[in-house]
């Protein structure tokens, strides 16, 4: 009787302790469709390589005089922090605007930027159609740039993604909520 007693306690203590971890707070949970684009070093790049990593996204563009120049801003000083913090994590920036954003115009961008290209990718290489079908499909925002027009209307969020390549949650990339953000990369980098 003793040893069901004892085998009892532990299964309450584990759920216990289960319930006690911390974890995303209301997941978005949107599983991302593979892919194969070209990063800024004109190589391949895709969900292939992001395979086992923590990892933030977002949509900007060179050419774009409004929102880009904060969130491009905003993602290299949340790339410093989390490099202070010691915490691993990849980002993506997917062009929204391909006809124009070429490699070697991605890497110049970046580098203005200051941003580390060791673990950010800008991503193009695809139609601005494809992207627009990627944006919406996968991350539920528009990636559409309008006919006679050289702006491109897209989303400002920065998105947060696991291990699996499944979008955990979504922060305003405007005014990022960086400590949140740094608490649920290291939830997730705890949770591998």
């Amino acid at each position: 009787m003793q040893k069901y007693k004892n085998l009892l306690l532990a299964v309450l203590f584990s759920i216990f302790l289960g319930a006690c971890s911390p974890s995303i707070e209301d997941p978005l949970e949107w599983k991302i469709d593979d892919f194969t684009f070209t990063n800024q070093n004109n190589k391949e790049f895709g969900l292939a390589d992001l395979e086992g990593k923590v990892w933030l996204a977002d949509f900007v563009f060179t050419n774009c005089t409004t929102v880009c120049l904060p969130m491009m801003s905003n993602m290299t000083g949340l790339q410093e922090q989390l490099k202070e913090q010691g915490l691993d994590v990849q980002i993506v920036s997917f062009s929204v605007d391909p006809l124009f954003d070429k490699p070697e115009v991605l890497k110049s961008y970046a580098e203005n930027y200051g941003a580390d290209l060791s673990t950010w990718n800008m991503l193009t290489g695809y139609t601005p159609q494809e992207i627009d079908d990627f944006a919406m499909h996968n991350f539920q925002t528009l990636a559409r740039k309008p006919e006679n027009d050289d702006q491109v209307i897209h989303g400002t969020y920065f998105y947060l993604v696991n291990q699996e390549g499944v979008i955990m949650k979504s922060y305003e990339g405007l005014n990022p909520p960086v400590e949140e953000i740094l608490a649920d990369v290291e939830i997730l980098l705890t949770e591998d």
